[in-house]
């Protein structure tokens, strides 16, 4: 199956958090879009890994995507090396996906800079011939390169380079986030609360969404980071804003 958009995150939920609002705005335009998990969140505080794979499909659901794996990396102890990028080039090779988003360059959490750069070089690499890979049948696999490879802002605030609106969809982008119960609610149940299970964090979710929907003149917004200039075909893509 080949991908649109392929969406990369270190721990699951950090795409819903990250990307999923433009996730479901391109699904909504009948694009192809997919996720990647790089662990299985196995050292959050709250839940298990089985919650979490249960709350991944969930999340899946709402956002309407048409696949999501998980490539079993250590959470918290993976690294930018050969064999985790191979794990990666043979994803993207599989996909063959025109955009990547992964994780934020930099961040509170260190895994997800660790990631960013490991999603950055498994993109380049993939695109080279000699990099040699095989598919689940032992087949070669071609050669692929996205043709952009884009990263959502977490915790600490990056200015964007790319801002896409997502107001239509912004409902529906919360209940992908909530999906996440043992994650994101406070009342004990899942274990002690957290960074992220307090209502303040909650709420710094959708206030970086206005925030960012301020910027561009529209309610609600996600933005992005690109190494890679951005461009457009003509005007008629640039959406007004009042001024």
């Amino acid at each position: 199956m080949k991908l649109d958009l392929l969406a990369i995150g270190v721990h699951p939920d950090d795409v819903e958090l990250g990307c999923s609002g433009t996730i479901i705005n391109e699904v909504k335009r009948g694009k192809k879009a997919g996720v990647v998990d790089l662990t299985q969140g196995e050292l959050g505080t709250r839940g298990t890994v089985d919650t979490r794979y249960q709350e991944a499909a969930a999340a899946g659901i709402i956002m309407g995507i048409s696949v999501r794996e998980n490539l079993r990396m250590r959470d918290g102890f993976f690294v930018n090396d050969e064999a985790h990028q191979m794990q990666l080039i043979k994803i993207i090779r599989k996909y063959k996906p025109d955009i990547v988003i992964g994780n934020a360059i930099t961040d509170r959490h260190p895994d997800h800079g660790r990631a960013a750069k490991l999603i950055t070089d498994a993109c380049f690499y993939s695109g080279l011939a000699k990099v040699e890979t095989k598919d689940e049948d032992g087949q070669p696999q071609e050669k692929w390169r996205p043709s952009y490879v884009l990263h959502y802002i977490q915790d600490r605030y990056i200015e964007p380079h790319l801002i896409i609106d997502i107001t239509d969809v912004f409902d529906q982008r919360m209940k992908a986030i909530e999906a996440y119960s043992t994650q994101f609610k406070s009342d004990g149940k899942d274990g002690p609360q957290t960074y992220i299970s307090s209502p303040d964090f909650y709420e710094s979710v959708i206030a970086r969404a206005r925030m960012l929907g301020k910027r561009i003149g529209v309610k609600y917004a996600e933005g992005f980071t690109s190494d890679k200039k951005i461009g457009i075909s003509n005007l008629d893509a640039l959406i007004k804003i009042e001024t």
